[in-house]
């Protein structure tokens, strides 16, 4: 098989048909099912061509534009493994990640940060000329063979490569009707950037793959201006993050006629949120819980709604399970390790180069997510926090260790802790929280040096002493507790 082949497939049916529109104000550039294609396949043609070969590592470095998804469906139908990244990354840190991988070529737009290291860079102005270049074939490969590898932060602080099979394609199948909903005539407006994992998926590899039209935001459009554009194009469903909504409801409009619901991701959807949004638009809203190594697992759907204070139902076709320490599963009521079974399709095949932690992360056949929760009565889960001190920003996961380590590069800031913080319903923060005398001011450049936007703090609050566990480990727990923001 073939991951690509297999998002492209559904599009033959109907060649003409609008397969992607990316939505300005004044105008739209449309993409028929045909021209996607094209675009793809000769976009795998000119990767092969400038050099690269299958089984070798392409690190993209693209802005928000239809050169990310089409360079990356590309390399992938050429048997080339891209490697996505996010454009905020800075030099320092993009650095890390290129020596984990070791890519043969890094494909890169203007202004946006690259490595240190020997590969040779293509520029996006070539990658655009790809597409009309002779069709590449379809490189054919087994579903556990290496597709893709995309990077997570692990609680060390390190960035992790996270490898995934052409098979993980097949996972996504159960979200259609577990999650989305989704059908052939669904026109999926996803209010995301083309270069976000959420946006790739849920936006544009899962309407391709089931024939249908998915919708993109040009970047000149504010979140406000979303629904005018949603109304225009008609807009059956609506994805975005959970913060995207709240900015919605906070403009004035009007719900349009074929808006089914929406869909969220990346972070916890507030009760309250969802609730405002059922009362403007009549319409619900649909949670989905995943991470790297698994896409989305859990989640609410049309069909069957999350109840009130849960994240949903685990997907058909998903086995999962709450387990205790001892990896044994737990009944309803009893919280535990939420965790996914081994057979999942859409679960990764390990960290790179990293086998060992690779099986920590496993207890028999059950990989083990990190996070606890228990399970309802009638089969919802309900989250209780993460079992680690991963923190979550805008959606994006970042170990705390990362932030401290680049803020205690600084001399003069002392013991560093970072901790996320709450700071209204549904809303919350980094915070760095460090005992030296360095100034606000040092630590906020510090951090505007080393990390990228989403992983620097919003609150700098100094201490005297860092609590410590009995053990001498930071309490971050305890932190958390003393100067979270949305205590009434």
């Amino acid at each position: 098989m073939n991951l690509a082949e297999h998002v492209l497939q559904a599009g033959t049916a109907s060649p003409d048909r609008l397969a992607m529109s990316v939505l300005g104000l004044s105008r739209a550039d449309r993409w028929s099912h045909a021209r996607l294609r094209q675009a793809v396949l000769g976009t795998a043609t000119g990767l092969l061509q400038a050099g690269l070969r299958p089984g070798q590592r392409l690190l993209m470095r693209l802005g928000n534009n239809p050169n990310f998804p089409v360079t990356y469906l590309g390399a992938i139908a050429a048997g080339i493994v891209p490697v996505p990244t996010s454009p905020m990354l800075t030099e320092a840190e993009i650095s890390k990640i290129a020596a984990v991988i070791q890519p043969a070529m890094i494909v890169a737009d203007k202004g946006i940060a690259l490595p240190d290291h020997p590969a040779p860079v293509l520029s996006a102005e070539r990658i655009t000329g790809f597409a009309a270049l002779p069709p590449a074939g379809f490189a054919q490969a087994r579903p556990d063979d290496l597709a893709y590898i995309v990077f997570t932060s692990g609680t060390s602080g390190q960035p992790r490569a996270v490898c995934h099979a052409h098979r993980a394609i097949l996972a996504r199948q159960m979200m259609y009707q577990g999650w989305y909903g989704l059908t052939a005539q669904d026109r999926l407006l996803h209010a995301g950037a083309f270069n976000w994992t959420f946006t790739l998926g849920t936006g544009l590899m899962d309407p391709w793959t089931m024939g249908a039209t998915a919708l993109i935001p040009a970047e000149d459009v504010a979140p406000g201006q979303i629904p005018l554009i949603a109304s225009r194009h008609g807009a059956t469903i609506l994805a975005a993050a959970p913060g995207v909504f709240r900015r919605l409801l906070r403009a004035e409009w009007k719900p349009w006629n074929g808006l089914r619901h929406g869909l969220v991701a990346g972070e916890r959807l507030d009760p309250a949120l969802r609730h405002a949004w059922q009362e403007r638009t009549g319409t619900d809203l649909h949670e989905a819980m995943g991470m790297s190594e698994c896409s989305t697992f859990i989640s609410g759907s049309p069909a069957r709604p999350a109840p009130d204070g849960t994240a949903g139902f685990p997907q058909p076709g998903r086995r999962i399970a709450i387990l205790d320490d001892e990896g044994h599963e737990l009944a309803s009521g009893q919280p535990g390790v939420l965790a996914v079974h081994r057979s999942d399709p859409g679960l990764f095949l390990g960290y790179l180069d990293q086998p060992q932690e690779t099986a920590a992360r496993f207890c028999g056949d059950w990989f083990l997510t990190g996070d606890l929760a228990e399970t309802t009565a009638e089969g919802a889960i309900r989250t209780l926090g993460r079992a680690d001190d991963m923190m979550n920003a805008g959606g994006f996961r970042v170990s705390p260790g990362e932030v401290e380590d680049a803020l205690a590069a600084l001399s003069e800031a002392g013991e560093v802790a970072a901790v996320e913080l709450p700071v209204g319903p549904g809303t919350s923060v980094i915070a760095a929280f460090w005992t030296g005398p360095a100034t606000v001011e040092a630590l906020r450049q510090q951090a505007e040096t080393r990390l990228a936007r989403y992983k620097q703090p919003r609150e700098y609050i100094p201490l005297s002493a860092l609590p410590r566990t009995p053990t001498g480990k930071i309490n971050r727990r305890a932190l958390r507790d003393a100067h979270r923001k949305d205590n009434p």
